[in-house]
C-alpha cells in the first residue's frame, strides 16, 4: 500500500506560482509513474500533468503546457508540480496518483492505483 500526502495549495493571485509537493510512503517510490490530475468546482476530473519513473518522460494537458512543470526526486520520494502564471481556471483540488505499467494520459484515470487526498489550489484577486 502506498500513501501519498500532498502539500503546497493555498490562495494565490492571477499571474502568482504555487508548487504542490506530493510525498509517497510504504512503497518504492521510484517503481511508480506519477500524475497530478485537478478537479474544479462543477467540473469533471482532469490529467494535468504526469511523469515516468526516472522522470525521462512527461506529459502535460494543453491547458497548462508551458505554465506547469512536473518533477520528482526519487531519493526524497516527492513528486512536484511548479504552477507558474497562475489563472482563475486553475482553481481545483490538486490530487497526486501512482501507477505501475504503463503512465495514465486519460482523464478517466484508468489504471490508477493510488490516490492522495488532495490540496486546494484557488486563484483569485
Amino acid at each position: 500500500q502506498v500513501l501519498l500526502a500532498e502539500s503546497g495549495g493555498g490562495l494565490v493571485q492571477p499571474g502568482g506560482s504555487l508548487r504542490l509537493s506530493c510525498v509517497a510512503s510504504g512503497g518504492t517510490f521510484s517503481g511508480y509513474n506519477m500524475h497530478w490530475f485537478r478537479q474544479a468546482p462543477g467540473k469533471e476530473r482532469e490529467l494535468t500533468a504526469a511523469i515516468s519513473l526516472n522522470g525521462g518522460h512527461t506529459y502535460y494537458a494543453d491547458s497548462v503546457k508551458g505554465r506547469f512543470t512536473i518533477s520528482r526526486d526519487n531519493a526524497k520520494n516527492t513528486l512536484y508540480l511548479q504552477m507558474n502564471s497562475l489563472k482563475p481556471e486553475d482553481t481545483a483540488v490538486y490530487y497526486c496518483a501512482a501507477n505501475r505499467g504503463t503512465m495514465v494520459l486519460s482523464d478517466s484515470a484508468y489504471g490508477i492505483d493510488y490516490w492522495g487526498k488532495g490540496t486546494l489550489v484557488t486563484v483569485s484577486s
